[in-house]
């Protein structure tokens, strides 16, 4: 049985997808229609599609937008042409890309294409961030998104703004990656990367104009269980400069509540930070975030109280595995040594997880104060949520309470 499920790993499959599609709108006699074509690559003489869906078994093809457009009251999608993961360049593809590989790639874009300014990382797994950072160099900001959670990260997709150079390349191939995405790769680079066979190298030129896919929207599809479809637009955070935020008030029977304080500069912006990195991840979810690096993340949970609390453990737990590997260069779990988990545990309990200072993001309003206690009690200074709650007074005196500022961004950024 076992040798079964790994042959099936291994086995691509032939899809029978058409090399075309078109999607049409009707209203009356207009048709406004979207035409698609299938995109295939030329691996050893040989063209392939997908290696396969989300799971072996599962056929799956990409297809590219190559004409038409859609314009639906005052939105209007995205020009055809303008390829980013639907026209991508294998470099190396080891084990060609299968459907998670490209929606890992597309989400690491998504969230990617709002750092422009600085030498940025995003690691995405399973369609969800696990480490986000901005430096002053490529490999810091690799290596802090990296440590963010190293164990996540693992078999990850990696997202790059700049040209990948020989420290970076290197700094990858110490750790297990599917993918890598960047714009550009530096000469001896793709020597590095041979090491690893089965990585796949992605590049894609459009990355450095990637912020001109900022605002842009797309119509999104979903598929129900009886073969209907769902169609929305595509998700834009309107809230991009510290001028679209508000400091957080409200009004509760008859009494006006404010929040005391107004956020630093350093706290504007890494509020803005995580809450661009937030619209590229799955709800309900919270976040914390320090010095524009990601430090816990809590995702897909069904209470917000309760995704507060595991973006705060996971923020313990991802210190202590970062301090061991740091340290004695092995993982958190596989260190026996009951002295030296003492010290990690001491060590990361003094800085509560790194949490002291950090900003708190929430997707979407809390319903009760509970949600940014679990943040105050770890030391955070700044939330950044949508606000809207009738018991937003509830988090205004809490954080009141406790010195913290809170602004709103006034749009929620849930993703299913």
């Amino acid at each position: 049985m076992a040798e079964d499920l790994k042959k099936m790993y291994r086995t691509i499959m032939d899809d029978h997808f058409p090399p075309q599609m078109e999607i049409s709108f009707v209203d009356g006699d207009t048709r406004q229609t979207l035409f698609y074509e299938k995109v295939v690559w030329t691996i050893d003489n040989v063209l392939k599609g997908l290696r396969y869906g989300e799971n072996p078994g599962q056929e799956a093809a990409l297809y590219r937008l190559v004409n038409g457009n859609l314009v639906l009251g005052e939105t209007e999608t995205i020009q055809p042409g303008q390829y980013l993961v639907s026209d991508v360049e294998l470099l190396q593809s080891g084990k060609h890309p299968g459907k998670t590989n490209l929606t890992d790639a597309d989400n690491s874009l998504n969230i990617l294409r709002y750092f422009t300014d600085r030498p940025s990382v995003v690691i995405v797994k399973h369609n969800n961030p696990c480490g986000v950072a901005r430096s002053d160099t490529l490999v810091d900001a690799y290596v802090k998104a990296n440590m963010a959670d190293r164990v996540a990260a693992f078999g990850g997709c990696i997202a790059v703004n700049r040209s990948v150079d020989k420290d970076t390349a290197e700094a990858i191939t110490q750790q297990y990656a599917e993918v890598i995405v960047a714009p550009d790769f530096e000469d001896g680079v793709m020597d590095i990367f041979t090491k690893k066979k089965n990585l796949r190298v992605i590049q894609i030129g459009n990355i450095e104009r990637l912020q001109t896919f900022v605002g842009q929207k797309c119509v999104e599809f979903k598929s129900l269980i009886d073969g209907g479809l769902i169609a929305q637009w595509s998700f834009v955070p309107t809230s991009r400069s510290k001028d679209d935020l508000k400091l957080a008030e409200c009004e509760y029977k008859g009494k006006a509540y404010k929040i005391d304080r107004e956020p630093t500069e350093k706290e504007f912006d890494d509020m803005l930070f995580g809450w661009l990195v937030e619209s590229g991840i799955t709800s309900n979810s919270v976040i914390y975030v320090k010095d524009s690096v990601t430090v816990g993340i809590g995702t897909g949970e069904q209470d917000r109280v309760g995704v507060a609390e595991i973006a705060r453990d996971k923020a313990y737990r991802k210190l202590a595995d970062r301090y061991c590997f740091e340290t004695y260069h092995i993982p958190y779990n596989d260190l026996k040594d009951k002295d030296k988990i003492a010290e990690i545990h001491q060590r990361v309990a003094d800085e509560k997880g790194g949490l002291i200072g950090a900003a708190m993001v929430s997707d979407a309003f809390f319903p009760f104060r509970d949600g940014v206690d679990v943040g105050i009690r770890e030391g955070i200074s700044a939330v950044i949520q949508p606000g809207g709650s009738e018991n937003d007074y509830q988090s205004i005196e809490a954080c009141n309470e406790a010195n913290v500022t809170m602004v709103y961004t006034g749009q929620r950024s849930f993703k299913h």
